[in-house]
Order: C-alpha cells, then structure tokens, then sequence
C-alpha cells in the first residue's frame, strides 16, 4: 500500500544513511519523497565540515537520481506558507528554527507528510508528521 507524499527533513535523511529501517520501509511504501532546498542547503553545509565531504555528495546525488525523489522549489506559495506558520508559531509563543519553517511550508504546500525527529514540528497545527512513534 503507498502512503502518500512524504518530504525529509535533514535528521530524517541522516538517520536513513545511518541504516535506519524503519525510514527506509516508510519511503519504499510511499508515492514520493520530496527534498527541500533548505534541507539540501543543511546537508551541504554539515558536508562543508567533515571529513567526507565526496562521499557524502554521491550519496546524495544517487538518492536523489531515483525515480520518486522530487526536489521541490521554494515558490511565492511557499512563502505564503512560511509567513503563515510563523505567525502562528509567534502567537503561541514557540519559535521553531527559521529552516525548519521553510520546510515546513513546503511540507504543506505540497501535502506532504514530514519525516523528522525534531518533536518542535508538533507546535505546527495542521503539519502531517512522522517522527518514529507512530503512523
């Protein structure tokens, strides 16, 4: 049975590198796996300071070469999206990091579904999540 869209957040593609089945199981079973040009933006960056930083752009570049795995751009929408969540988040009083709002707005946006471990995505009303404790 596919599930639907899903969209990594950069813990989520991290933990799948680091042979977490339970994120490649959900991704085998999906219709799509979105990556953001933020999360990218964090990978790059972590890359920029270690040891591997070939290597890590390889993988990179062959997860994104498969079929299903869309990046998806940061449109007027988008921002549209961004300004809106982080005026709610403002309004309740739980500040989330700026990248995490990106991509967050382009988890709704695209009705996809999160991928991440990071509990602070729950202050999101209307944010459809998985961060391993249930489906």
């Amino acid at each position: 049975m596919k599930t639907g869209r899903l969209m990594l957040d950069t813990n989520a593609y991290t933990a799948l590198l680091a042979g977490d089945r339970r994120i490649a199981e959900l991704l085998a079973s999906c219709e799509a796996v979105l990556v953001s040009p933020v999360m990218i933006g964090e990978l790059y960056d972590g890359f920029l300071g270690g040891s591997r930083q070939t290597e890590n752009r390889l993988m990179l570049e062959r997860f994104r070469e498969k079929p299903r795995t869309l990046l998806v751009p940061i449109t007027d929408n988008s921002s549209e999206w961004f300004a809106e969540i982080k005026r709610m988040l403002r309004l309740k009083g739980k500040p989330i990091p700026m990248n995490d709002v990106w991509i967050a707005a382009s988890c709704m946006e695209h009705g996809a579904r999160l991928v991440s471990f990071d509990k602070h995505f729950a202050a999101i009303d209307g944010l459809l999540r998985w961060d391993g404790t249930a489906d």
